[in-house]
């Protein structure tokens, strides 16, 4: 199972790693990066939930329902 951790750096950053647990204890941990302003975490977020989602196909093809 992998989730996504954000936690308070030192100097007043929000860090973001994606972290692997395998029978309730931690085995990997990747950090992503770590950011100052919220645009920045938005983008390292999206990049932690792409690294999770892997190759794996969406069930519905959203872009299909965001077309005006």
């Amino acid at each position: 199972m992998a989730y996504i951790r954000k936690f308070k750096t030192t100097s007043g950053a929000t860090g973001v790693q994606v972290c692997y647990k395998e029978q309730g204890k931690v085995v990997r941990t990747v950090h992503i990066g770590s950011a100052s302003s919220a645009a920045a975490l938005e983008k390292l977020m999206r990049e932690a939930q792409g690294i999770i989602d892997g190759d794996k196909r969406p069930l519905f093809d959203l872009n299909k329902f965001n077309k005006k």
